[in-house]
This record gives structure tokens, sequence and C-alpha cells, in this order.
């Protein structure tokens, strides 16, 4: 059985979607981030980089949430969670996980944890600051593909693996000057992720909270 190691709020959950959406069986193994698990040597044989999530897959250890996203793809194909192998909406599939992963994603922990950038609290606060504008223009270059495509889903018609990643990453705005719940596309997407029983199991598993995005 597959194994999800997970902290409630965290990257965990848009893999944890998707196994929910997928209805695969699987484990979810809690690493505490409070007691300082993730930096324990056993979750560290796991990943070296003390991140969460990691999921365990048979004799398959993978870390990093984009490479997990493909996995769960690759090895559930019926599902049709993205689009065909050679296709150029594959290929635009590749660009936005990427984007999620390497540009949105990675942004984040300067919001979020930007002691670690700077010397004095007057730096951190900077450097806070720079990153809630950088990503605010981020959000809205997801508001402006939808307003693209006119689509219910992040890639269009069709709900993708894309969508629990998009969905995430906008719920960790939702304490910043402009959340993504402002915006007039995103609020409308927001409501619809919330409404898939999947997403509404995460959170009740997860033991999240109002407000949710």
């Amino acid at each position: 059985m597959k194994q999800l190691h997970y902290f409630p709020g965290n990257a965990s959950m848009t893999p944890h979607m998707l196994l929910v959406d997928l209805g695969v069986p699987f484990e979810r193994v809690l690493v505490d981030r409070t007691t300082n698990a993730h930096r324990s040597p056993e979750y560290l044989k796991l990943n070296p980089n003390g991140k969460i999530p990691v999921l365990v897959d048979g004799d398959l250890v993978l870390y990093e949430t984009g490479a997990i996203v493909l996995h769960l793809v690759d090895t559930h194909a019926g599902a049709g969670l993205a689009p065909a192998v050679g296709t150029a909406e594959r290929a635009q599939f590749y660009k936005w996980l990427l984007w999620l992963a390497n540009t949105l994603q990675a942004e984040m922990p300067l919001y979020f944890y930007s002691d670690r950038w700077a010397d004095d609290a007057a730096g951190a606060a900077q450097v806070k600051k720079h990153a809630e504008a950088h990503i605010a223009g981020m959000i809205d270059q997801l508001e402006a593909e939808f307003a693209r495509h006119g689509g219910p889903w992040f890639a269009g018609e069709r709900f993708s693996a894309l969508d629990p990643y998009v969905f995430m990453l906008c719920r960790w705005t939702r304490a910043m000057q402009r959340p993504a719940r402002t915006l007039p596309h995103l609020a409308a997407y927001l409501q619809r992720m919330l409404a898939r029983p999947a997403v509404q199991r995460v959170f009740a598993s997860e033991g999240l909270s109002q407000p949710y995005v």
C-alpha cells in the first residue's frame, strides 16, 4: 500500500487530494512538524532535504510534490488527470506543473519564513513585503489563465492534476493582503474545488478549519 508522509495544510495536500480523487488505497503517515519530526534521522532517510511530502510506493521513495503528481498521473493514466503524452496539451500541462512547483511555490517560503533570509526583524519584513508582491503577480497569472480559456478548471473544461496544486497554492494566500479569493475567476474556482468530495474529505481528515481559502 502507498504511504503518504504528510502534515496538515502543507505541500502534502496536493498528493493527498489526488490520492483521494483516484480512490486508491493509501496510508497517511503524520510527520509532526511541531516536534521537528521532519528533521528526525528516520525522516531524513526518506527525504534528506527534510521537506514534506514523501510518497512511498512499494520500493519507490519519492519526494518533491511535482514529481509525486507526475508519478500518480503516469501510474493511473486511465483516470485522465493529464492530457495524452506527446500532445501540445501535455506540454502545457508540464509547463504549468513546473511553474507551480518551481516559480509560485518556490516563492512562498520567502513570505512564510522571511526571517530565514534576513539578519534582523526589519530585513525580514522587507523580504516578506517583496515576496508578497511577487506572489500577487503570480496569482494574477492564474486569474488571467482562467479569463483566457473561460473553463471551470485550470486546464479548461476538464479537471486535471493541476487543479489540486493550484487550489493548494491559492489557499496559502488566504492571510495575504490580496488573497486569491478576491479575484473573480479564482473566487468561483476555489468554491468549485471546495465542493469536490475529495477536497472535503482531505480537509476533514487533516483537521483543517476555516478559513479554508
